[in-house]
């Protein structure tokens, strides 16, 4: 049985061409394909240290604006933080 609350199956599995701008499925492919990628505890390990602190503070906020703006309160909860207990 899986215990895990995140997954990073589609990665695992994608076989597209990860090419940008050919149209909204691919782009939407090719942008699963590089936050799993960038997401990977090795990478990060690697890429936070070297990070600005403004490029940190952009990347923060870009995540939440992008959260807020998309995900109701439950939403951000059940699917974001993987709270099923929350109550809104």
């Amino acid at each position: 049985m899986d215990n895990n609350k995140h997954s990073h199956r589609f990665i695992e599995t994608y076989e597209g061409i990860g090419a940008f701008g050919l149209d909204r499925a691919s782009d939407e492919e090719t942008i699963a394909f590089l936050l799993q990628k960038f997401s990977d505890d090795t990478c990060l390990s690697a890429l936070l240290p070297r990070l600005q602190e403004s490029e940190i503070e952009n990347l923060h906020n870009l995540i939440y604006t992008l959260l807020k703006r998309h995900f109701s309160e439950d939403e951000y909860h059940s699917i974001f933080l993987k709270d099923n207990h929350h109550h809104g």
